[in-house]
């Protein structure tokens, strides 16, 4: 049974990686914005990749436990460093660069939040009773000091501006509260909160966010400004048909016509070059992780790793079906990359990470 787990986990990531390697070598192909030589870094990442998931595997996942506070504090200072001295570009202050390379710490805030709230909630069981005193103590302990604690690192992403991050966070943090055990009623009632302030949220949205916002309604009321993008993507989508067009031969990508088509629109190329039956293949994949995923959440009996699995499918499930849906035009366009498909090399290990996690419950059947 574990070596079933981890070869499906170790079969899919593969397989997953090699689309990704394969679309992104004919996203940088012709790209008037970026070189080859992403496919060469996103290769040699891919390999670091593997590596790291092949020692994590074998490692203890109970270390995850013993650092999860010092790393979300660590990624805490990051965040901070970030708006301090951080690199700006593409209207966004979102890099640490060190040593010629850029490292991008809202995506290690994904792995580290996963981490501090499974070690949070894994001692802290949500149980309320009819004493006043103890249910307004339990609900600070459970829900209160926790949602603060998820707050000040999501404020820092949506500040960078990281729009597509911040939902991701709080994505995971609403999931994760319900799977430790809270009671519907808290949990419906913070629900509500955060509903009521919606329209004090749209208010803190930059113009260019408020556009996609609209365009997201109605694409056409720009279709040469924030709708072009969605537009050139369901139109390469569209005439990928059945099998597509063939590897390096989408016409709106290898015209031009589609941009950010190596990073948030990847999908797109996927869906021109090979058509519905590649995209279905690459969502199978998904698919495939994250049912082993829940397998492995399901029998774990430790609520650390029984919480942090859950939180791992979590942001596979909402990063795969909002990237998905946003060149879709089903979400509104936020800046979501496809997991070890779109570039980028922090988001590679980290995700790395968390399938080497993964790969070391597999393994396992202790109790914490």
């Amino acid at each position: 049974m574990n070596k079933r787990l981890s070869r499906k986990i170790w079969i899919h990531t593969i397989l997953i990686m090699a689309f990704g390697l394969l679309s992104l070598y004919s996203a940088a192909f012709n790209n008037n914005r970026v070189s080859q030589q992403a496919f060469f870094d996103q290769l040699l990442f891919a390999g670091i990749a593997l590596a790291l998931m092949y020692v994590l595997g074998r490692s203890d996942y109970r270390k995850f436990y013993d650092v999860a506070y010092v790393l979300f504090a660590l990624n805490i200072f990051l965040l901070l460093v970030v708006h301090l001295g951080g690199r700006h570009a593409l209207g966004a202050r979102r890099w640490i660069e060190w040593g010629g390379l850029s490292f991008q710490p809202s995506e290690l805030t994904k792995l580290s939040l996963i981490l501090m709230l499974g070690r949070y909630f894994a001692h802290r069981r949500p149980s309320f009773s009819f004493d006043f005193f103890s249910t307004t103590s339990l609900i600070w302990w459970n829900l209160i000091y926790p949602f603060l604690l998820v707050l000040l690192p999501l404020l820092l992403v949506f500040k960078q501006p990281d729009l597509g991050t911040a939902i991701l966070l709080f994505g995971i943090f609403f999931i994760m509260l319900f799977i430790s055990g809270l009671e519907y009623k808290y949990f419906l009632a913070l629900l509500s909160f955060v509903l009521a302030c919606l329209p004090l949220f749209w208010k803190l949205l930059k113009p260019y966010q408020k556009d996609r916002f609209l365009v997201f309604l109605n694409p056409n009321i720009d279709p040469l400004g924030a709708g072009y993008t969605i537009i050139q993507s369901k139109i390469a989508i569209g005439s990928g048909g059945l099998l597509g067009k063939g590897w390096l031969a989408g016409t709106q990508s290898q015209l031009n016509f589609l941009p950010e088509r190596h990073t948030d629109f990847i999908f797109s190329v996927i869906g021109e070059e090979w058509g519905l039956l590649g995209t279905l293949v690459l969502i199978y994949g998904y698919f495939m992780i994250i049912q082993t995923g829940l397998t492995i959440a399901e029998q774990i009996k430790d609520n650390f790793g029984t919480l942090v699995s859950i939180g791992i499918v979590a942001i596979f499930l909402l990063q795969v079906f909002i990237n998905i849906g946003m060149v879709l035009g089903l979400c509104p366009v936020v800046g979501i990359t496809l997991p070890f498909v779109s570039y980028g090399r922090t988001s590679f290990l980290v995700f790395a990470v968390m399938m080497g996690f993964l790969l070391n419950l597999s393994k396992k059947r202790t109790i914490f």
